[in-house]
């Protein structure tokens, strides 16, 4: 069974999805609140939500308030000169990508990405009309495994993608795996007559621990779509804007400029809603306190470990990805879930042996989690 298949398994059929919601649930399972928003996430909301005008609540397209806001953020957190008509605004990472796939692709050509993965790149793919092509990381140092995705490179590639800060290892790829893979797909493209592209998932790209700075694959191929979401920026999935960016030394923009265009038409009007438009310069100068997240990572890093398990320290995203004791993760999950301790097991991320733990779960679930893991690693 596809992953994607056994994710929608899990939600709706599962312990976690029966019991998630029960005042005694730990819930470790997805990047979702468990605190309420911010004041200042409220009143940007709040004062976008007011109407300036009668036509405050038309169609509404890419706003440049919004774009312009969005590439100056860019351009001071990678230091790329990204200009505002080259941000396309989307409902959310989901779309952006879909964008780009469909911008990029045509039916039949193969997509390559990395093991464990965010598991919807497959169903994107597959709606796109591509065949995914799938390759394991490393999984002692959780980096890129160069010499796999050389090797699954055919004449039908045509995009690569990478996640960095990854979901769910959060792991932050170095510079010198970037410049590697650009140069790999630099000779690939160049044997195979066709130019690969590179799609670069960076929904997490403000969420880094310890001062640790961020590089995108846009600093070193100049063929990568970038993807981003304010919906981990503010932890608000349920808030859906976000947008593919062309980076200035993409030499086929002009290209895709008008592709990319017809396709949040096409696609079903995938523009942010207005609201979230008018309140996204706002949203630009605040994140969720990133700190609060650290110091959650470091208690359950610490804690686990002490205990036992083989946990890698995230370096970004919200996520801790950490090796089962029993080697079946999903009876390991389950027997953690039998005592309210809820996280998502490997075989979703079709890397059996792991389980993810989300570390947007309040501090309240993470203290009374600790006993929790500890008896079920002690009894095996």
């Amino acid at each position: 069974m596809p992953s994607y298949q056994l994710t929608n398994t899990f939600l709706n059929n599962s312990t976690y999805a029966r019991r998630k919601s029960e005042p005694t649930a730990c819930d470790f399972g997805f990047g979702n609140p468990h605190q309420m928003p911010p004041a200042e996430y409220v009143d940007a909301l709040r004062e976008a939500l007011t109407p300036r005008n009668n036509e405050w609540f038309a169609y509404k397209t890419n706003l440049p308030e919004a774009q312009e806001a969005a590439a100056a953020s860019l351009q001071r957190l990678l230091d790329v000169p990204f200009e505002p008509e080259h941000i396309y605004l989307s409902t959310g990472g989901f779309t952006a990508i879909a964008m780009a796939l469909k911008a990029v692709a045509d039916p039949g050509d193969e997509v390559v990405f990395s093991l464990p993965p965010w598991f919807c790149y497959e169903p994107i793919s597959v709606e796109s009309g591509l065949v995914p092509v799938k390759v394991r990381v490393n999984t002692d140092t959780f980096d890129l495994d160069l010499d796999a995705i050389g090797g699954a490179i055919t004449e039908r590639t045509r995009v690569v993608i990478v996640n960095s800060p990854n979901n769910p290892t959060g792991r932050i790829y170095p510079p010198e795996l970037l410049a590697r893979l650009a140069a790999l797909l630099e000779e690939a493209s160049a044997r195979n007559g066709r130019r690969i592209y590179l799609v670069s998932d960076e929904a997490y790209n403000r969420i880094v621990y310890d001062g640790a700075r961020f590089h995108s694959p846009v600093e070193f191929y100049p063929y990568t779509l970038l993807a981003y979401s304010y919906g981990k920026t503010h932890l608000s999935p349920g808030e859906r804007i976000g947008y593919l960016a062309l980076p200035p030394t993409m030499p086929d923009r002009e290209l895709l400029q008008p592709v990319i265009g017809a396709l949040q038409v096409a696609t079903g009007w995938v523009y942010p809603n207005a609201t979230l438009q008018y309140a996204l310069p706002r949203l630009e100068k605040f994140s969720i306190d990133v700190n609060q997240l650290q110091r959650k990572r470091d208690t359950m890093v610490e804690a686990l470990t002490g205990m036992g398990y083989r946990v890698n320290k995230s370096e970004g995203s919200f996520y801790l990805y950490v090796a089962s004791p029993n080697p079946d993760d999903l009876a390991f999950t389950e027997r953690l879930a039998a005592s309210d301790v809820f996280v998502l097991p490997g075989v979703l991320f079709e890397t059996p042996g792991f389980f993810r733990i989300s570390l947007t779960a309040n501090e309240d679930m993470v203290e009374r989690s600790l006993p929790i893991f500890r008896r079920a690693i002690e009894e095996l």
